[in-house]
C-alpha cells in the first residue's frame, strides 16, 4: 500500500470548542474517499487543516511521507496538494480559456504573462483544450465566466484545480447549489477524472458520495466515528443512527 495522504491525532481547538479531535485518516494513492457526516461534525475544519488554512492545535500531517504540518496554502499546493472550494472562487470577468491560462501560467512561473503566452505558447493552448474537453467547458470556453450557467461555473473549477496537475485534490461539495439538470455532467466529470490523482471528496449527496467513492470516512463531532467501503458504512447501524437516518433503508446502496 502506498500512502498518499495521511493525519496523525489531529486536535483543532477553538477555545473550549474541540472542532476535530484525535483524527487519524490514512488516504492510499489514487484512492476515491469520501469524508462524510452531519452539519457540525469538523469536516470543513479538518480539510481547512489539510491545505494548510488552519493550523492544527497538535497532531501532524503527511503528503506522500512528507510532514507538511507547518507549510503554507501554497506551499502545499506546489507540493502536490489542491482544493476545490464549496462556494467557487473564479475570475468572474474571464472565461474558461482565459481562466485557465491564467492558471497554467502561474504554475509554470509565467504569472500575469499569460497574456503574451495565449496564441504563442502551442502546448499551453494544448493543455488548456485538454482540460476544456476533459470538463465538458468546449461549448463555453469563450464566453465570461459571470454569465456561465452554475454547473458549468463549478466544472471550471474543477478544472482549474487539475490544472495545477495535483496529486491528492479535495473536492469540497462539487454539485452544491448545482441545479438537478445541471448535476449530471458534473457527476461524469468527476467520475472520470485522471486515476493516477487521488481524491479525497467531501458531500452531503448519497447519491455521488456512493456511485464514485469506494472508501468512505465518517466523522461525528469532530471525531472519526468509523471507515469503511460504501457497503459497510451503507449497512452500518451507528452511522445510520447519526446521519443518513433511514436514508439508505431499502435503497440500492443497502
Amino acid at each position: 500500500m502506498t500512502i498518499a495522504l495521511q493525519t496523525f491525532n489531529l486536535v483543532k481547538r477553538f477555545g473550549g470548542l474541540v472542532a476535530t479531535n484525535d483524527v487519524s485518516i490514512t488516504v492510499e494513492k489514487g484512492a476515491r474517499q469520501a469524508l462524510i457526516g452531519p452539519n457540525g461534525a469538523g469536516k470543513t475544519t479538518l480539510i481547512n487543516q489539510l491545505t494548510g488554512v488552519l493550523a492544527p492545535t497538535s497532531g501532524r500531517i503527511e503528503l506522500e511521507g512528507r510532514d507538511i504540518t507547518s507549510l503554507s496554502v501554497h506551499e502545499r499546493a506546489r507540493a502536490g496538494m489542491v482544493r476545490t472550494f464549496q462556494i467557487n472562487q473564479l475570475f468572474k470577468e474571464l472565461t474558461p480559456v482565459e481562466s485557465l491560462a491564467a492558471a497554467i501560467s502561474e504554475r509554470d512561473g509565467l504569472g500575469a504573462r499569460f497574456w503574451r503566452a495565449l496564441g504563442h505558447r502551442g502546448e499551453l493552448m494544448d493543455e488548456v483544450a485538454a482540460l476544456l474537453e476533459q470538463c465538458n467547458l468546449v461549448d463555453a470556453m469563450h464566453r465570461e465566466t459571470r454569465v456561465l450557467p452554475y454547473g458549468k461555473q463549478r466544472l471550471l473549477e474543477i478544472a482549474l484545480a487539475l490544472a495545477a496537475r495535483p496529486r491528492v485534490l479535495l473536492l469540497d461539495e462539487p454539485v452544491a447549489g448545482v441545479p438537478d439538470g445541471e448535476r449530471r455532467e458534473i457527476l461524469n466529470t468527476v467520475a472520470a477524472l485522471p486515476d493516477d490523482v487521488t481524491i479525497v471528496l467531501i458531500e452531503h449527496d448519497m447519491d455521488l458520495v456512493f456511485s464514485f467513492a469506494s472508501r468512505i470516512s465518517v466523522l461525528v463531532s469532530g471525531g472519526l466515528l468509523t471507515e469503511g467501503s460504501c457497503a459497510d458504512i451503507a449497512r452500518d447501524p451507528s452511522v445510520k443512527a447519526v446521519y443518513l437516518g433511514e436514508e439508505l433503508v431499502g435503497s440500492d446502496h443497502v
